[in-house]
């Protein structure tokens, strides 16, 4: 195996074919969680006047020095419906929360500390000047960056560019995902087989897998393993301008396995084939036209973990997002033996102790053809390449799941 192509380097190949997407302007209410790709800038000022931050009566601050005090009361102030005139010393205005402070007044008395009659207020507490009134612009002035490129549009960053009265945004235009299962065993959920077939399941964890990390998945279905059958598969993903293509299993060297051909008959560009990675050795990267072409294999948990290695990073970075895998330090919760010259992610439970240190017990199973201990992971032991064996409590390396 010493021409398998290391795990950094085939990485680092992946992520350097990546090309921001473009921007495309969306409605406000369907921007959750997109990428912005241009900063925001605020286009009004907030609050864009002086603004009651309580309720009770719009004063001056002079006119309250020694209390208790009786001002003359000339109206009111709500939220909505600003007092129109100015107020003059000796007088006040009822004033609600949010409304705009009247002009003349510097200074807000809460209601808890006045005694209101019909045409008059008495205030029984001193208030210093400025007191219980927002700014104008406290929040932001028009022309203020509010928020950068890159960022993930949140619920507060949603209320924020609401607020300085941007009705849409520039996001990045969210990644295509195609998604080609092949192999004449295979059968969808729910469809009748024969004993020589298995339900295929990839498909389904790929998918979430694009969604959650930002992209669109297109379920392309199961090609059987004829030319014919994968050349139109091929057609349909470039039909669907797919950025990238995910194509699971058929790419090794059996007789049977004919994604290579199909592809290289399509005049796919291949970069590289077969790295040094345990589960997954048997990966493929090129480009099709404008399509990247990730070959996975069709080994259920090879090609999630696969995934996570490789088609996360390869999404946020079109996305214009950091791309570097969770990687945390922990300590073994049992022994490992040595490792090959592949790169192994080992499926684990992450667990704290009393002190919060993280500890990876591995599962004692790690055949690659068993999704329930993958199900059950929560993250992955990466152990590189020629690796000694190492006792329980050891320091490791662990790529987080979830």
């Amino acid at each position: 195996m010493s021409g398998l192509l290391p795990v950094d380097e085939a990485l680092r190949r992946i992520l350097a074919s990546a090309e921001k997407l473009e921007a495309e302007l969306v409605p406000l209410a369907a921007a959750g969680g997109r990428v912005l790709a241009t900063d925001v800038h605020a286009k009004r000022q907030q609050p864009p006047f002086a603004a009651s931050a309580m309720d009770g009566y719009a004063v001056q601050a002079a006119d309250v020095a020694a209390v208790p005090v009786t001002l003359k009361l000339i109206g009111q102030s709500a939220a909505g419906h600003a007092f129109s005139g100015t107020m003059k010393a000796g007088e006040a205005v009822r004033i609600f929360t949010g409304a705009p402070v009247p002009d003349g007044a510097d200074s807000v008395v809460i209601q808890e500390n006045t005694v209101a009659g019909d045409r008059q207020v008495e205030i029984t507490e001193t208030v210093t000047f400025g007191r219980n009134i927002r700014r104008a612009g406290l929040d932001f002035d028009e022309g203020d960056l509010l928020l950068q490129a890159g960022r993930v549009l949140d619920s507060a960053a949603l209320a924020l560019a609401a607020a300085a009265n941007h009705p849409t945004l520039g996001v990045f235009r969210l990644p295509r995902v195609a998604i080609l299962a092949t192999g004449d065993e295979l059968v969808t959920p729910g469809e009748s087989y024969r004993p020589d077939q298995i339900i295929a399941s990839n498909s389904y964890g790929l998918a979430e897998i694009v969604r959650q990390a930002g992209g669109v998945p297109i379920d392309l279905g199961i090609a059987e393993d004829r030319l014919e059958a994968l050349s139109d598969a091929l057609d349909q993903a470039v039909a669907a301008k797919a950025d990238i293509l995910v194509t699971l299993g058929g790419a090794s060297v059996g007789d049977h396995d004919l994604v290579q051909p199909a592809l290289a008959a399509k005049g796919m560009e291949l970069d590289f084939w077969k790295i040094a990675l345990r589960p997954g050795k048997p990966l493929m990267f090129g480009r099709l036209q404008d399509m990247k072409i990730l070959g996975l294999p069709g080994n259920p948990v090879s090609s999630l973990i696969c995934a996570h290695v490789f088609l996360i990073p390869l999404i946020h970075a079109m996305l214009d997002l950091p791309h570097a895998p969770d990687l945390r330090s922990a300590v073994l919760g049992t022994d490992m033996g040595t490792n090959d010259q592949r790169q192994d992610y080992v499926r684990a439970r992450i667990t704290k102790d009393d002190s919060g240190q993280l500890i990876a017990t591995p599962f004692v199973m790690q055949d690659s053809s068993m999704l329930k201990f993958l199900a059950d992971a929560n993250g992955l032991i990466v152990r590189e390449p020629h690796a000694p064996a190492i006792k329980a409590g050891s320091a490791c390396s662990v790529m987080m799941l979830r």
